[in-house]
């Protein structure tokens, strides 16, 4: 059964990362709509396999009744988006709105979105996490501004702006916490391990865990549109094509407050003795 689930997380990460790749050579838009639908229903299935088939955690990936529900949510959201993208991209492109290296390019990147935030709800290393959520930082800025008006360019900037300096304190936070891992767990990958960490998280020096909480709480709260850090949202909503305000509100949002509450649940306070 673990053996199958393996196969299943591995099929949540190659199959969009492979497909996006492909998808940059592909020049039928309708031939690169059924591809991306296809991917997407592949990795729907995956997720949908872990409910029952989990496999063993690694220093790397895990797979837990924590992110199994997010998983599964947010595959089962790119695929249903990716079907309405089908004939809202095809009605741009007769609009002129877009011309078809961009549809060539919009696809291509909505598999590279699928597969950073796969990698995000499966990371079991928060070195990996931070890396994932800044690739979809990366990559939604790029589909936010992909109708290169004024007011898009404008939008996917101030989302840059805003999703940089969050993830830049997402990282100071990262970092804290394996300063805080270190002395207890040594150095390496054992001291990244969400897993490991809680096991151990009683050992820690609270103060440093109180800090990095602030910062990642920081850092990851821009991303996911906590009030007083939300000002990129409203433009990248209104801007961005319509199916990326639909992954963007769904699922981006949710990755980012994910590792909000990992870092809350998984680096608890330690408990001092009186």
């Amino acid at each position: 059964m673990s053996g199958l689930g393996a196969l299943a997380m591995a099929v949540l990460l190659v199959v969009p990362a492979g497909v996006g790749l492909a998808l940059v050579a592909v020049a039928g838009y309708r031939r690169g709509a059924r591809l991306n639908v296809g991917a997407a229903l592949a990795s729907l299935l995956a997720s949908l396999t872990l409910v029952w088939a989990r496999p063993d955690a690694n220093l790397y990936l895990r797979v837990d009744d924590f992110n199994i529900y997010l998983i599964v949510l947010n595959n089962l959201v790119s695929f249903s988006t990716s079907l309405f993208s089908a004939s809202y991209i095809a009605h741009e492109l007769e609009t002129g709105r877009l011309t078809p290296a961009y549809l060539r390019f919009y696809h291509a990147t909505y598999q590279a979105l699928i597969f950073a935030m796969n990698l995000a709800l499966l990371a079991n290393n928060i070195g990996l996490l931070w890396v994932a959520i800044e690739l979809a930082t990366l990559i939604t800025v790029l589909m936010v501004g992909l109708y290169r008006t004024p007011a898009a360019l404008e939008a996917a900037w101030k989302y840059f702006i805003l999703g940089s300096l969050g993830i830049a304190l997402a990282l100071f936070g990262t970092i804290l916490i394996y300063l805080a891992a270190q002395p207890v767990m040594g150095q390496g990958l054992p001291a990244m391990a969400w897993d490991r960490l809680l096991a151990n998280a009683g050992q820690f020096d609270p103060a440093l865990l109180n800090l990095a909480f602030v910062f990642l709480l920081l850092g990851y709260g821009t991303k996911a549109g906590l009030v007083p850090l939300h000002a990129w949202l409203p433009d990248a909503h209104a801007e961005g094509p319509t199916p990326i305000s639909a992954v963007l509100s769904g699922l981006l949002l949710n990755v980012a407050l994910y590792a909000v509450l990992l870092s809350l649940i998984h680096i608890p306070e330690p408990t001092r003795p009186y």
